[in-house]
């Protein structure tokens, strides 16, 4: 049965509409004024370097399925392929077949991660094992806390259990046979689990990849959480960030790592809300449709 539509009277979806930018603007108009300014962020700029999700997308704001814009200016949304004119306005279809299969490969993935308990404790020493042993480091603008070989002797004296293939990647050579895990692409759906920070912040790019149908409001919430997390991410790296006001989370010791598990516990509860309703986007998209099943549409970025 399909579910009755929500009308939006054209003020209402302006006011809508009109927030979500302010919203978004919060984080994209920092971030055009650093890169104006020829100005590297080593947290934030993640956000829309690994992700490739572009400002001006982030600002635009679609309403998601089952909503009719009113008034003359939703016609506006009809540039977009996957927006139609109804009797009472303008209202998203349903996903285009060469979006079924990337639909069904975030259901199959976020299902499956939702299906297992969080797995805390990593200590994200995966940051860690992209600098060991070596003088090429992605943020070279940026010491180290503990100095090179310092980093060395912590990520030798740690068990490093990354399960997030896209983090492992970026692991050096020397490193990669210190993770106790082999995470590949072709394993994610398998192996992906709800306490990984990458997993999490992750969310922000299943919501973007089915851009317009996720609703803009999910989008950001995805977002938002992407930036906390990552926030996290480098105050427990290797790091020493402190001068943009980056406070450490010291994982070389023990009251770091129990404040570091705190923050990946709350991380996960957070996630696990948004997780469910990117399946539940999932499920409905691929009901109107009657489509489902795994797909290989696992990639990054």
């Amino acid at each position: 049965m399909t579910p009755p539509e929500t009308v939006l009277p054209e003020p209402t979806w302006h006011d809508l509409r009109d927030a979500h930018v302010a919203r978004a603007r919060r984080w994209t108009d920092p971030h055009q004024e650093r890169r104006q300014r020829k100005e590297k962020h080593p947290v934030l700029d993640f956000l829309f370097t690994y992700y490739s999700h572009r400002p001006a997308h982030l600002e635009r704001w679609h309403p998601g399925p089952g909503v009719v814009l009113e008034g003359a200016s939703a016609e506006e949304y009809l540039r977009w392929s996957a927006y139609r004119s109804t009797p009472d306005g303008v209202t998203l279809g349903p996903l285009s077949p060469g979006r079924v299969a990337t639909a069904s490969f975030i259901l199959d993935l976020l299902s499956a991660t939702a299906s297992r308990p969080p797995r805390l404790g990593c200590f994200g020493l995966h940051e860690w094992a992209m600098v060991y042993r070596t003088p090429d480091i992605r943020h070279a603008a940026w010491p180290l806390r503990l100095g090179p070989s310092g980093t060395d002797e912590v990520v030798e004296s740690s068990t490093i259990k990354c399960s997030h293939f896209d983090a492992f990647r970026f692991f050096t050579p020397p490193a990669r046979p210190l993770n106790t895990l082999e995470p590949s692409r072709e394993g994610q759906v398998a192996l992906e689990q709800p306490g990984c920070l990458h997993a999490n912040m992750d969310l922000f790019k299943w919501a973007y990849k089915l851009d317009p149908h996720t609703p803009s409001s999910l989008v950001m919430d995805c977002f938002e959480l992407a930036v906390d997390v990552r926030t996290l991410d480098m105050r427990a790296s290797p790091y020493d960030l402190s001068a943009l006001g980056y406070e450490p989370v010291r994982i070389e010791t023990e009251r770091g790592r129990a404040e570091y598990v705190r923050a990946q516990s709350a991380f996960a509860e957070r996630a696990g809300v948004l997780r469910a309703r990117l399946i539940g986007l999932c499920g409905g998209l691929l009901s109107a449709v009657g489509g489902g099943g795994a797909s290989g549409d696992g990639t990054s970025g």
